[in-house]
């Protein structure tokens, strides 16, 4: 049992060395001494009563019970900056910091210029922006507001649906030019597709809407969402890419417009506690309205050599989630 809590400089010291495994490496991400850090983990560790890296000549492996710690001390963590964010201005000012999370597409293809405009009305608040494909749990306080591409489960948030993000098979003018564009999905076969690799759920989706396609069918496979756009950009072949983001670009051309489409659901999502929060109220609605902006911009589709998509007619709605 441990007879005194250990101060909050161990537990950060400990997240960081599992992290990046040696202390050289962790002394430079946290600016201090490797004897500092050495300290740090022999003091935790004493106080555990319990061994928590294995050294080896090549760093610090995390031993079992530090696996066994790792979840506990990053809730730690989310919960210091939670703090330290809700420290940074009172509640009914337009000051302080929000923590924004988006997947990586939409952190850097949609949410720069939409908090760009922000930024002029509202110098005095602080974006930190966490791109990650991965839902972040908002119960744990890791950000104040996520942009979700699917119906939010967790209790106490409050979500409102933004719309439907249309995804379409584009080429670009260049490949167009070289290969030209398929008229029926039968001669997608013929062309240079770009696709996923490991992504097993999206190629289930793929073929549940009656596109019967494998990986070994993809000339140009990746899970990023990023490497898959640059590929279409550079004219690799054909591939699939959010309507929105397309439609900004006069070089991609829709393929089979009336044929193959994704819709993908869009939602604003942030903790029941924050509403009382005037900065996150700020953001969180300015969001909403760019965002909402942002699916609506690809419900009028470019007339493009295959013909005309059909826009979408769904419209978003607000609710509260409780489960």
């Amino acid at each position: 049992m441990v007879s005194a809590p250990p101060g909050w400089d161990l537990y950060r010291s400990f997240l960081a060395v599992v992290r990046h495994g040696s202390l050289s490496a962790t002394a430079r991400a946290l600016g201090l001494t490797q004897p500092t850090l050495g300290r740090h983990i022999a003091e935790l560790e004493s106080a555990l009563g319990r061994k928590l890296f294995v050294r080896s000549q090549t760093g610090l492996a995390p031993a079992p019970a530090a696996l066994g710690l790792t979840a506990a001390a990053e809730a730690m963590e989310a919960s210091a900056a939670a703090f330290l964010r809700a420290a940074s201005g009172d509640l009914d000012e337009a000051k302080g910091s929000v923590r924004v999370t988006a997947s990586e597409f939409i952190g850097v293809e949609v949410l720069p210029h939409i908090l760009t405009a922000f930024r002029e009305s509202h110098p005095g608040i602080a974006i930190e922006l966490a791109l990650s494909d991965a839902n972040q749990d908002l119960s744990r306080r890791d950000v104040d507001i996520a942009v979700r591409m699917a119906r939010p489960t967790q209790a106490a948030l409050v979500a409102r649906r933004l719309g439907d993000i249309g995804i379409g098979l584009y080429a670009h003018r260049r490949y167009a030019a070289r290969r030209g564009i398929p008229k029926t999905p039968g001669e997608l076969a013929a062309h240079a597709l770009i696709g996923f690799d490991a992504d097993a759920f999206a190629l289930r989706t793929l073929r549940s809407s009656g596109l019967p396609v494998s990986r070994d069918a993809f000339a140009f496979r990746s899970d990023s969402e990023h490497a898959r756009l640059a590929a279409l950009r550079a004219g690799f072949g054909i591939g699939g890419c959010q309507d929105p983001v397309a439609r900004r670009d006069p070089n991609l051309l829709a393929v089979l417009p009336g044929e193959i489409r994704f819709d993908l659901e869009m939602w604003l999502v942030m903790h029941e506690d924050l509403r009382a929060s005037r900065r996150v109220r700020l953001v969180y609605d300015h969001l909403a309205r760019g965002l909402a902006a942002y699916a609506v911009l690809g419900k009028a589709q470019k007339t493009v050599p295959s013909g005309p998509r059909k826009p979408l007619q769904k419209r978003g709605n607000s609710v509260r989630r409780r489960g």
